[in-house]
């Protein structure tokens, strides 16, 4: 009896994972740092809130636009190379075959070889065989706009509700420390739960996107309590 043996590879994630965690993190930075400083510039408990929850639908807009304007530009050039590799296999696919073969010999098979996978790939799939070895692009790697937008927007208000849920239940003068301090746990654990998730170190994953939090919650902390001052 057969064993079929499935090696599941991080790889298959990176298009939904880039998409979450860019969304989660911007989310929760922006939105606690935008509550930090206004919170620093001595504005009252319901204007903090109106502003952190203008900010979760502005970024939520945002972050689904640029997603889905970026990834739409990738498929975009993705298909114009395969309507051009479609029209040189119609025109010429004996160049097209050596071709592919030429990229088999550099990778370490035999000339014979080459031509004889080269051979039996195209004449499964021509278009997916070159997609995949000469263009560089499979399944995997495809560009979805509309997934990459939906994510984005998903887990940017998911990220940002977090120091708003915090801001709206912590008296004001505690109010910075507790969206501040909450808000670096919620990075690092979402450091952790993507470098998990990609199959990279743990402490590395949580310590980088927490240092930049904590930077840009400093710095919004700062402008806000120097024009709070000045007004």
């Amino acid at each position: 009896m057969a064993v079929h043996h499935f090696d599941p590879h991080f790889t298959k994630r990176i298009g939904w994972l880039r998409a979450a965690v860019l969304g989660a993190n911007d989310g929760i930075v922006s939105t606690a740092s935008l509550v930090v400083g206004v919170a620093a510039a001595h504005a009252s408990q319901s204007d903090v809130l109106i502003a952190g929850i203008a900010g979760l639908v502005a970024g939520a807009m945002s972050m689904a636009a640029g997603e889905y304007v970026s990834v739409s530009s990738q498929a975009d050039t993705e298909k114009a190379d395969l309507g051009r590799e479609r029209k040189e296999l119609e025109t010429d696919e004996e160049a097209e075959r050596e071709e592919l073969a030429r990229i088999y010999v550099h990778r370490g098979l035999q000339i014979s070889l080459a031509r004889q996978v080269a051979e039996q790939l195209m004449a499964h799939d021509a278009l997916a065989a070159h997609a995949r070895d000469e263009l560089g692009l499979s399944e995997i790697h495809t560009a979805r706009p509309v997934e990459a937008a939906l994510a984005s927007a998903a887990t940017f208000a998911a990220g940002a509700a977090m120091p708003l849920l915090l801001a709206a239940g912590v008296p004001g003068p505690n109010l910075i420390a507790a969206v501040s301090g909450g808000s670096l746990v919620c990075l690092a654990l979402l450091g952790v739960v993507a470098a998990k998730a990609g199959g990279a170190r743990l402490g590395i994953g949580a310590a980088r996107v927490t240092f930049w939090g904590a930077l840009a919650m400093a710095l919004t902390a700062a402008v806000g309590a120097l024009f709070g001052t000045r007004v």
